[in-house]
């Protein structure tokens, strides 16, 4: 089972098998709730229309759940719909209530940055030509012009304080006993404004996000009925998690970022390669434009043979390289093969090699080490009698070179880059960096 090719904005492209844009979505599992979705697949299906979705930068990156909305938008957007990109300056200033506790509140200057950083990742993924080109847009624009009372009077008074603290976020805070402060309660009133100024300025009739997001997207739905008269509508797509219930691609401090100095392309592979058997299928539908056929064929060839975790390996394939550029994914696939023995690894370039080895248990030492203790340092021995036990048996390497001494020391001459490979056995492995 051979991978596809890789998927640039040139040869993406929605399943022509699926009588419509709407029916092709539901099948990719991308609709877990939404309002009126009789009248949803008609508008879908009539002439282009203009959505949009926002990213708040809360942080210098997008992550994968993001990455769920910006090919939700491609696909919108390859059906001749016309997309926003709206990247949070000002709700980015206040943050979207968390379940848990208060936001730490970032200086405007970094939010600023920050901003910048977010929209050169909303444009990759987005065609910016055509009669449906997209365009970037920054709340603050129509934001930090409008004085409180404008505020109050013009928007405020549409809000129900009932309804307000009925949101998930809101009332989770409120019967907790850190409480809300009165800036994140105003949260989804500022999502509203956005929805209502881009009903007015370019005619929006969509927002998409995730349904953890239903709140906020609700919010603008209700404000443009309430201040305009108008209908709008709202696409909440489901939480992707894996096959155990666990929220996918972020736990706490550890999400998997699509900017490559915080998570870089070997572990942005890496991180593909271990889905689940059970989840390949899943992740081909939602992050990959492959067709149902593709999809169905790629889906039996894996459940007739799991152990060779071909899915896995296009899966990964696909969006490392949607990410990060197929150069990069090479390299990537490169390093992974070089550090099990099944290729060279001095023909790596060394960033690539540094990557790799901080995704692995690492030590720092001097050149004058002893293997076994770098065995016990790493972690790939629990002492230093059981790491001489493994390099007596034959079953350590260094740099792939198969460790002949008990007593063998780092070699300057073995070390690629200041670097080394460690391995006890085929797969246990482990990162040298030499001082």
């Amino acid at each position: 089972m051979s991978a596809p090719a890789s998927e640039s904005l040139s040869n993406q492209r929605n399943d022509d098998s699926f009588p419509s844009i709407w029916e092709e979505l539901n099948w990719r599992g991308l609709v877990h709730v939404s309002t009126n979705p009789e009248e949803l697949s008609a508008l879908l299906a009539g002439p282009p229309i203009t959505y949009y979705c926002g990213f708040d930068p809360t942080a210098p990156s997008l992550h994968l759940g993001n990455l769920v909305q910006l090919l939700l938008m491609r696909r919108l957007q390859l059906a001749g719909h016309r997309p926003l990109g709206l990247v949070g300056g000002s709700t980015g200033l206040i943050g979207d209530p968390k379940p848990t506790a208060e936001r730490t509140l970032n200086e405007a200057s970094v939010v600023a940055e920050w901003v910048g950083y977010l929209q050169a990742q909303v444009a990759k993924f987005l065609s910016f030509d055509g009669d449906n080109a997209a365009k970037l847009v920054n709340n603050l624009d129509w934001t930090a012009p409008m004085s409180a009372i404008d505020f109050l009077r013009d928007i405020g008074k549409h809000y129900r304080v009932g309804t307000m603290i009925k949101k998930d976020a809101v009332s989770t805070r409120l019967n907790s006993d850190e409480g809300i402060s009165y800036t994140e309660f105003s949260y989804q009133i500022l999502q509203g404004l956005d929805f209502r100024q881009l009903y007015l300025e370019y005619g929006c009739l969509l927002q998409t996000g995730g349904s953890d997001q239903w709140g906020n997207l609700t919010s603008g739905v209700d404000l443009v009925k309430r201040a305009e008269g108008a209908s709008v509508h709202a696409i909440g797509t489901p939480l992707v998690t894996n096959s155990d219930g666990r929220k996918f691609g972020k736990s706490e401090g550890n999400a998997i970022w699509l900017d490559p100095a915080l998570t870089s392309p070997y572990a942005m592979y890496q991180f593909w390669l271990n889905t689940d058997d059970a989840d390949v299928v899943d992740r081909l539908k939602v992050f990959t434009f492959l067709s149902r056929d593709e999809i169905e064929r790629i889906g039996e060839a894996h459940s007739a043979e799991p152990f060779k975790r071909e899915g896995q390996k296009i899966v990964a394939r696909i969006v490392t390289t949607l990410v990060h550029g197929e150069a990069a994914t090479e390299a990537a696939i490169a390093a992974a093969d070089a550090l099990f023995g099944q290729g060279d690894l001095a023909a790596l370039d060394a960033a690539t090699l540094e990557s790799a080895l901080r995704e692995l248990p690492n030590t720092t030492t001097m050149p004058t080490s002893s293997i076994a203790q770098l065995l016990v340092d790493t972690g790939l021995s629990p002492s230093l009698g059981a790491a001489r036990r493994s390099i007596a048996e034959g079953g350590v390497y260094l740099n792939n070179a198969r460790v002949e001494d008990e007593a063998s020391v780092l070699d300057a001459g073995a070390l690629i880059g200041g670097m080394a490979v460690l391995r006890r056995g085929k797969k246990t492995l482990a990162g040298v960096f030499v001082e």
